[in-house]
């Protein structure tokens, strides 16, 4: 387990973020740090590292040039990753610099300005279903804009039209029934 594994780190971390004054809160089952009820920080782990997660990261400068981005489709969110509990001691202070401007941004009132669902890409086997059943239409179009990215991101990743379809099937029934992918 990432809690057990992670421990000593999470505490460093914990310790550091707490020194700028943010209010401690649980979400997502991990350490969240928020400001004014804005997420701005969260400690999690995974199996080859921790991380600090800023929720909006993207608009961060990034001087140290060591904010990671997940993957390509996370939009606000950048990480502060480390191995180790050297590591975190080593680089505290750049830690606590790039929470103290995370915080600026959140006191700023600064957005980022996300992608519409219409900029994913729509696999061709989703947009025939869509033609074909305007009750699937209806309802996906009906989903919030997260809950459609996740689809398409879905659909989309498949690299074989064979997949796609698949997907696409198993996941009518849900889109039908006003739920997201993970839902």
């Amino acid at each position: 387990m990432a809690e057990e594994r992670w421990h000593k780190e999470f505490e460093a971390l914990r310790k550091i973020v707490l020194s700028t004054h943010l209010t401690e809160e649980t979400k997502w089952g991990c350490a969240c740090f928020t400001y004014n009820d804005g997420n701005v920080v969260l400690i999690h782990g995974f199996k080859e590292y921790c991380a600090l997660l800023f929720f909006k990261g993207s608009l961060m400068q990034d001087p140290e040039g060591i904010l990671v981005q997940q993957t390509a489709n996370v939009q606000a969110g950048r990480q502060l990753r480390f191995t180790g509990l050297d590591e975190i001691k080593q680089q505290a202070k750049i830690i606590k610099a790039y929470i103290e401007e995370a915080i600026a941004i959140e006191k700023s009132g600064a957005k980022v300005a996300f992608k519409d669902t219409s900029d994913f890409p729509m696999a061709e086997e989703f947009l025939q279903k869509l033609d074909e059943h305007p009750a699937l239409a209806e309802a996906f179009y009906a989903l919030t804009p997260g809950r459609q990215r996740g689809y398409l991101l879905h659909f989309s990743s498949a690299k074989q039209a064979k997949t796609r379809e698949s997907r696409v099937e198993k996941c009518m029934p849900q889109i039908l029934a006003g739920k997201g992918l993970d839902d």
